[in-house]
């Protein structure tokens, strides 16, 4: 290790994460600049690769540094400012309107861009590596539901009765991108020893990307946003399912770290010892 110190060691790793999201968010908001792809297409492409990507880098965080998960969203916070700042107006970047938004129009950036970012960053400080919901809530948002609009704008004839505005390929679509992306990542990160690898998880993984493209393809999401109620339906699907098949040791960062909360209190609210001069 280049240090010994965790807490330098998730300054550096959250450094790289950034510096790696950044070329990945650079890289697609030159395409559309040179209008390379759709706008549209490079959206997509932005939506499921910068997510990906993102959670591609936690093993590099350390695990023995409470602070981890709020230090690993740096560059995530920094583009909810961006996105935000541009989104009202204040800044402009055409780059960044090209690649994020349907329609060219920047007010898009405080919707379903600014929805995205923030259900990552919560993500990440709520549940973290060591819990599936986390796994779930990210695949399901940027590999299901970015492959879904990618797989329903070319294939998506036949449209759902209950939405006409979605269809049945791009509801399989995000079903099978979600679970698979999961699977992977449940595997990727028990190498690392996180979570657990087991059948029971790929039929868990499985039961949430479901409800997750029902979620989808239902007409609430298209009024609100689907940034939105995605990550909701991951968070509270995998939250139910993941306890109920017994894997509830960590499904929430803060109850694998309630030692460390308790040790702070406890030295905070000790009564000071009196030392016995005569002793």
């Amino acid at each position: 290790m280049w240090t010994d110190s965790p807490l330098l060691r998730d300054v550096g790793a959250a450094l790289l994460t950034a510096i790696t999201a950044a070329v990945v968010l650079r890289f697609w908001e030159e395409v559309a600049n040179r209008s390379l792809l759709d706008q549209k297409l490079c959206r997509k492409l932005v939506h499921i690769t910068v997510g990906l990507v993102y959670l591609l880098m936690w093993p590099l965080f350390s695990s023995d540094d409470f602070y981890a998960p709020f230090i690993a969203p740096f560059i995530i916070i920094l583009n909810i400012v961006k996105v935000t700042l541009i989104g009202l107006g204040a800044v402009k970047d055409e780059g960044v309107v090209n690649s994020m938004t349907r329609h060219g129009d920047h007010r898009e950036l405080l919707k379903g861009p600014l929805y995205y970012a923030c259900a990552i960053t919560l993500t990440t400080i709520i549940f973290w590596r060591t819990s599936p919901i986390s796994i779930a809530v990210i695949c399901n948002l940027c590999a299901g539901d970015g492959v879904a609009d990618i797989i329903g704008r070319q294939f998506g004839h036949a449209k759902l009765p209950h939405n006409p505005e979605k269809s049945y390929a791009g509801s399989l679509a995000m079903f099978l991108a979600g679970f698979f992306a999961s699977v992977l990542y449940m595997c990727y990160f028990h190498h690392f020893g996180f979570v657990e690898q087991s059948w029971t998880m790929v039929v868990a993984f499985g039961v949430i990307s479901l409800v997750a493209a029902v979620v989808e393809s239902l007409p609430v999401s298209t009024r609100l946003d689907d940034n939105l109620t995605v990550p909701l339906a991951s968070m509270l699907v995998g939250g139910l399912v993941f306890y109920s098949i017994g894997a509830r040791r960590n499904l929430f960062y803060m109850n694998s770290g309630r030692s460390s909360i308790s040790a702070i209190v406890e030295m905070a609210f000790a009564e000071p010892q009196v030392v016995n001069p005569q002793a």
